[in-house]
């Protein structure tokens, strides 16, 4: 099992969730910061040490106080982290749900874990750290299927400016003209088959429904 952790997270609450976690563990050696900077400088004093972290456990999002941070939030700690210490293993426990978010961790920041704050999230993180130490990536099991529906259908460029007019209010009959502006050329027919094409895929059955979807899983 991993023998040293650091816990980056700002609320006392979930950093005691994960203590106890990491109690039940047994885990030799923990620490906790509550701010991303301080992360980044104990990832960097422990690799000065030669005494490195097994595991990065991290919030995505930090609340700002009168301490002033360089870093803002998890994503840009986990890509400070990896930028000096690439193998750190990092599992992201957050109260954040939008797939695509969650998706781009993985495939874009290259997290090996993911556990959803939430009811059951002690146990979630416990199978998480587990699997995460035998090299096996993790999610939490309440998002997978809501994942596997988001990498089903692959957005193009063209697909989410489309969405991203109607989120704005814009009329469907007038999206053309708006995207002639972008200098993309599509019919008002083109445009109607792509909307019902995107429905149809996603198993939405209006507009509305289409943008709260995409809204859901971060693309717009």
């Amino acid at each position: 099992m991993f023998k040293k952790i650091l816990i980056a997270e700002d609320h006392e609450m979930g950093s005691f969730s994960v203590q106890k976690t990491l109690e039940d563990l047994n885990i030799p050696k923990v620490d906790y910061v509550y701010y991303c900077d301080d992360a980044l400088a104990k990832v960097q004093k422990a690799l000065r040490e030669n005494d490195p972290y097994d595991l990065l456990i991290t919030d995505l999002s930090f609340e700002e106080d009168h301490y002033t941070q360089n870093i803002k939030d998890g994503q840009e700690l986990i890509q400070k982290v990896r930028e000096i210490q690439p193998a750190l293993k990092v599992i992201v426990f957050s109260g954040q749900h939008k797939s695509g978010i969650i998706d781009s961790l993985f495939k874009d920041y290259h997290i090996n874990g993911y556990v959803r704050k939430a009811r059951n999230d002690s146990k979630e993180l416990k199978k998480s750290i587990a699997s995460v130490f035998i090299n096996e990536n993790y999610l939490s099991t309440d998002l997978k299927q809501e994942v596997k529906k988001f990498n089903s259908y692959e957005f193009s460029a063209y697909d989410i400016t489309v969405v991203t007019l109607l989120s704005k209010g814009v009329l469907q009959k007038n999206i053309p003209d708006h995207l002639l502006e972008k200098g993309i050329k599509y019919s008002l027919s083109s445009v109607e088959k792509k909307l019902n094409s995107l429905k149809e895929d996603l198993e939405v059955t209006s507009n509305e429904q289409l943008v709260a979807f995409c809204k859901d899983i971060g693309i717009i």
